[in-house]
């Protein structure tokens, strides 16, 4: 009789565990479905602990060694604006308000958040004629790309800029480098909309993209997602009481001095580089997004090497010839449509360039920096209040 008894309970914990474990799928199925319809990460990305409970970062997150940056690359561009220093900035009525935007030389590759080009120009403590300090933002993200400069741009319009300053440099104009940038791949719907209003000759076809299918948009399919978004407010913590956001090591290759004799510029080859050869449409359309707010245009500056097959080639990226194009159409093409044009391509002395042909110590961004703040300034007394 026990044994029956026995048989009897077993098969009743078994029962009663087995509807348990039944529910609780039925219940994560049904979580994972409400996640998918509601989707609520644009919302929950918005939602941060910087500039509440610790300052805002002084540049978008960027990092692929967390652990020792206290920083991420994550690809939302809510969550990065977010825990960003002008998210946590109502606009004083004394600010004349700079964005900076373009490629790691902007972002500050190899350099400390307070060695940038933004934060030069803020070291400056300029003021206008009016009384209003200019006040500079980086908003610079690595990868050279002009459509990825304009999806951040579009972004960050709703800050109120006084002024947007625009760095480039001609491995940012190649069509083939226009749709490269993972934070471009994973925000398809974003960069649709770009080409769409801007009439853009992009075409976002490409298998590298993140469509957002209906698994990804759940809690498993998402979870990446849902990770980054706090690992970064975990982060944060750190970052704040180190302000290191960047792993900056001792020693590193520096930028190639004897260069190959290839005169390829991407698919092109000599002698001519044509305007069509260039995404110069994108620069139009960030003019355009821009509107009233007057757009300054920078040839960064670039490492020009002296070394073996120099007189081929200026550095790793260009050939003389392509180069040297590029300045007249980008100096033509400025004069026909009245843009803001600064070319700083040999203001800065070769010495001062680290691992790249764009990227500067900081004696070289503070030459740098010195002389886009005369642009501006100068661009600032000719536009209205």
């Amino acid at each position: 009789m026990n044994n029956v008894e026995d048989n009897t309970a077993s098969n009743n914990r078994l029962r009663f565990a087995g509807r348990v474990i039944l529910k609780a799928l039925m219940l994560f199925l049904l979580l994972n479905f409400v996640f998918a319809i509601w989707y609520p990460l644009p919302t929950l990305a918005k939602f941060s602990a910087y500039n509440v409970l610790f300052p805002g970062r002084q540049r978008l997150p960027y990092g692929d060694n967390p652990s020792k940056a206290y920083n991420l690359s994550l690809y939302n561009l809510d969550a990065m604006f977010a825990s960003h220093e002008l998210a946590g900035r109502v606009k004083p009525d004394d600010e004349f308000r700079v964005l900076v935007i373009g490629d790691s030389a902007s972002w500050g590759f190899l350099l400390e958040p307070d060695q940038t080009l933004a934060a030069y120009i803020n070291d400056s403590r300029a003021m206008l004629p009016d009384g209003r300090r200019v006040r500079a933002y980086n908003l610079g993200y690595p990868v050279m790309s002009l459509t990825k400069d304009l999806l951040i741009l579009e972004r960050a319009m709703q800050y109120e800029p006084d002024m947007i300053v625009w760095p480039l440099t001609l491995e940012s104009f190649p069509y083939d480098k226009q749709l490269f940038p993972p934070l471009l791949q994973n925000n398809l719907r974003a960069v649709r909309e770009l080409i769409q209003t801007h009439d853009l000759s992009l075409d976002t076809k490409d298998a590298n993209f993140e469509e957002l299918s209906w698994w990804k948009r759940t809690i498993v399919g998402g979870r990446r997602q849902l990770a980054d978004l706090l690992r970064l407010q975990l982060y944060g913590v750190l970052w704040a009481a180190t302000g290191i956001d960047q792993d900056i090591p001792e020693t590193y290759t520096l930028r190639q001095e004897d260069l190959e004799a290839d005169r390829g510029f991407h698919n092109l080859q000599p002698p001519h580089l044509q305007a069509s050869d260039l995404a110069l449409e994108i620069l139009s359309a960030g003019v355009r997004l821009a509107g009233d707010t007057p757009v300054l245009l920078v040839n960064e500056p670039m490492f020009i090497s002296q070394g073996q097959n120099s007189d081929i080639r200026y550095n790793f990226y260009y050939p003389r010839w392509a180069y040297d194009d590029y300045r007249r159409i980008m100096s033509e093409e400025s004069q026909r449509k009245n843009w803001q044009y600064l070319d700083l391509w040999n203001a800065v002395p070769g010495s001062e360039f680290t691992n790249s042909a764009v990227h500067m110590t900081p004696d070289g961004t503070r030459l740098y920096a010195s002389q886009v703040l005369r642009a501006i300034l100068d661009v600032a007394k000719s536009s209205p209040k």
